[in-house]
């Protein structure tokens, strides 16, 4: 679709920003229903998104107008390369079925998370424990959590979609909220108080403006579970809860990415000189976390758009079939990145959280080929473009046999 918005900039002579300003979807028109069936077998919508500040901030972060009026012309003076591409995408996350979680305050005050979900390093047990930690008021670090360990928790759907922090951690979110509203229930019993004159802090549960009459989570989780006397119709021991999340539909997180690449005429090899990105995944739980999420989706999508290829002959025998002969972009080739953040909260969980898996890879291969195009003044419709393949689209463009 990138693509196609570059062309029809071009026929129509239009700056290929402003035809996608003008295509914009613009934030009133939301929740956008779009008519097709997406991967999750409904009606695909998109709840929210506000894509114009997006774009423009962008703009601002690679210093766009700059480029194009004054450092482009300088460089193209001196006989180099370059070009600059910018792109806009919208990515599908958080789809259900459902995700469950179980959250209990143990009797040492460390408090425990299980959920079904599997993780694989995207920074699970890191954000869940941070949602549990803001609602029942410990140290991050006195969370212990749990996946995809069916001894711990039976149920869940798995890791995919960008969506563990969307469905896991809205069902995370609201076992957390139960069990905040069961300590300060026992609280008020044992201080014989309004559940509103009591705050819940490092651990432990105060009188409002007495501090010093306190009780740790560990010796109200005693209390919960008595080992005498009898639990009062209705209720339930401990400090404990489970709760399952499902959306009805998927939430739309989108981003706009912006390239700045120099080509050796000779070698074809390209330098990025500058990359930046600006992302709308609603509500950021740890940016650090979302930072490395797209750290890594920009280099899978620069071994997309220009190094990865399998290569088959004549019997369909693959013949790059080891890392000594398959292209993958090192530490060498992915550069500093420059990112910045829209939010617009998705109104389809309680956090208001989108996915960001994806979130890096995704326009890989339209901005390389924006960006090439306008280093090399050649039109190009594939991907992906490896130094190889671009010599011989310049030499097929000048009339000459590769």
């Amino acid at each position: 679709m990138e693509r196609l918005l570059d062309i029809a900039a071009r026929d129509l002579g239009l700056d290929r920003n402003e035809i996608r300003r003008r295509n914009f979807i613009p934030p009133d028109a939301f929740p956008y229903k779009n008519q097709i069936i997406y991967q999750d077998f409904t009606a695909l919508e998109y709840d929210s998104g506000n894509y114009a500040p997006m774009l423009e901030k962008l703009l601002a972060l690679i210093d766009y107008e700059r480029f194009v009026r004054e450092e482009q012309p300088r460089l193209r003076a001196q006989g180099k390369r370059v070009g600059i591409g910018v792109v806009c995408y919208v990515e599908g996350t958080g789809i259900g079925p459902y995700e469950g979680a179980k959250v209990q305050v143990q009797a040492s005050g460390k408090v425990s998370v299980a959920t079904g979900i599997g993780t694989q390093g995207q920074g699970h047990y890191t954000a869940f424990a941070q949602i549990v930690a803001d609602q029942v008021g410990v140290d991050v670090r006195d969370v212990d959590v749990v996946t995809g360990d069916t001894d711990q928790f039976y149920w869940g759907a798995g890791t995919f979609a960008s969506r563990g922090a969307v469905v896991a951690g809205s069902a995370v979110h609201e076992a957390a909220k139960v069990v905040r509203q069961r300590i300060l229930c026992t609280a008020a019993e044992h201080f014989e108080c309004a559940e509103t004159d009591l705050v819940i802090e490092n651990g432990a549960v105060s009188l409002l403006g007495v501090p010093e009459k306190r009780i740790r989570l560990g010796e109200l989780a005693a209390l919960a579970n008595p080992l005498r006397g009898a639990v009062a119709p209705g209720t339930e021991p401990g400090l404990e809860a489970t709760r399952y999340f499902g959306p009805p539909i998927g939430a739309t997180a989108s981003g706009a990415h912006a390239m700045i690449v120099e080509v050796d005429p000779e070698t074809l090899m390209i330098d990025i000189r500058r990359y930046a990105v600006v992302h709308d995944c609603g509500t950021v739980i740890n940016p650090l976390i979302l930072a490395g999420q797209i750290h890594g989706g920009v280099a899978q999508g620069i071994g997309n758009a220009f190094y990865e290829k399998l290569v088959f002959d004549g019997e369909g025998q693959l013949l790059n079939a080891s890392l000594a002969d398959y292209l993958l972009p090192t530490a060498l080739d992915v550069p500093r990145m420059e990112l910045a953040h829209t939010v617009t909260p998705s109104p389809l969980n309680p956090l208001g959280v989108k996915g960001a898996g994806e979130a890096g890879a995704i326009p890989g291969g339209a901005l390389f080929a924006q960006a090439l195009e306008d280093a090399l003044g050649i039109e190009l419709l594939e991907i992906p473009l490896s130094p190889n393949r671009l010599w011989e689209l310049c030499q097929s463009t000048k009339g000459e046999k590769p």
